[in-house]
């Protein structure tokens, strides 16, 4: 077991990678919690969660609306809930980003936890403090910034994901790699069958070292002024196409990942060689690379991105495997690239 601490003006958020779901209640008040799920995680462990109110809410982005909080609001309110209790999410990404933003809101903000089910939230979604919504066809644009108490990452929880809900979640292990950890790079590069087979060790390296990098830049810029826009790398298009094409978010990241290094590599930021490798890594992961299709919607969903500033946008680019850089680029520069990248 391993614990990460991201120390911020409001408080600290511990990160432990290792816990069992099994004693949450040591990190928990003795009264006065409620438990925010999805329905298929609370079929597959209601046998492990401890004693308190449970809201189910439907599995998918869907739910990340302000339908389904006005929800659980109604449900607090209904259950009594005051400014002292305490909201634990048990899921993936979605409920974290539901309860994180359901507990940062009701009464001003009470506080959270999460129990961590996914690779994808282990080593991304739940660390940080980022809750957010998604409204139309945009997605994270309504949210806060506020830190979980406690992020609880019980690897045994992944042997039961099903394999494209494993793999997408490798996604962002890489991206997390290209950012700062070309050890972790390389690893993948010369371990990936133990890392599709779930090897304990696997997980517990890929878990470790993506909390270790994200807490540090999070600690370092928990607002996203400066640094912490480097865990976007990826994002700004991969959401585009999640949002287009309805693929899973690590799915979409991927898609991502490689229109970022091919970016890079039009601006010979990366070597033809380094483009292959990281294309060729996801591709051992059995993660997509390519997407086709007509990609007009695809940039108007980019045109619409928080990161977006009047004719220019904030992109993440890579500086050979293990740096990454921020531009601003001009949208029309955007849009003259995605004409050759047909």
């Amino acid at each position: 077991m391993r614990e990460f601490k991201i120390e911020t003006k409001n408080g600290t958020s511990n990160v432990i990678v290792g816990e069992s779901i099994k004693n949450v209640l040591k990190y928990l008040p003795t009264k006065d919690v409620f438990i925010i799920t999805d329905s298929e995680v609370y079929r597959q462990y209601a046998s492990l969660f401890p004693s308190f109110a449970v809201f189910e809410i439907t599995p998918g982005e869907t739910s990340k609306s302000f339908d389904c909080v006005t929800e659980i609001y109604s449900w607090l309110i209904g259950n009594e809930a005051n400014r002292h209790s305490f909201v634990l999410g048990i899921g993936g990404g979605v409920v974290s980003d539901i309860a994180g933003f359901v507990a940062s809101t009701y009464m001003r903000g009470v506080e959270f936890g999460f129990v961590s089910t996914t690779l994808l939230s282990q080593v991304d979604a739940s660390v940080g403090g980022k809750n957010g919504l998604n409204f139309g066809n945009v997605k994270n644009v309504i949210g806060t910034i506020r830190q979980p108490k406690f992020v609880l990452c019980d690897g045994e929880l992944l042997s039961s994901l099903s394999e494209p809900e494993y793999v997408a979640g490798l996604a962002e292990v890489v991206k997390h790699a290209l950012i700062a950890d070309y050890e972790m790079f390389k690893f993948l590069e010369n371990h990936y069958t133990e890392v599709l087979n779930r090897s304990v060790y696997s997980i517990n390296y890929m878990v470790e070292r993506s909390v270790a990098i994200k807490s540090a830049i999070v600690q370092a810029d928990e607002f996203e002024n400066n640094i912490r826009k480097k865990l976007n790398l990826g994002h700004t298009w991969g959401h585009a196409v999640e949002v287009c094409h309805g693929l899973r978010h690590g799915e979409s990241i991927s898609i991502g990942l490689v229109f970022a290094a091919q970016l890079s590599l039009r601006r010979l930021l990366i070597t033809h060689q380094e483009c292959d490798r990281i294309v060729g890594l996801l591709r051992k992961l059995g993660l997509p690379t390519i997407i086709s299709g007509n990609f007009d919607k695809i940039l108007s969903v980019v045109q619409n991105d928080k990161k977006r500033f009047g004719k220019n946008i904030d992109f993440v680019l890579m500086q050979g495997v293990g740096s990454v850089e921020i531009e601003r680029i001009a949208l029309s520069e955007l849009h003259e690239f995605v004409a050759t990248f047909k």
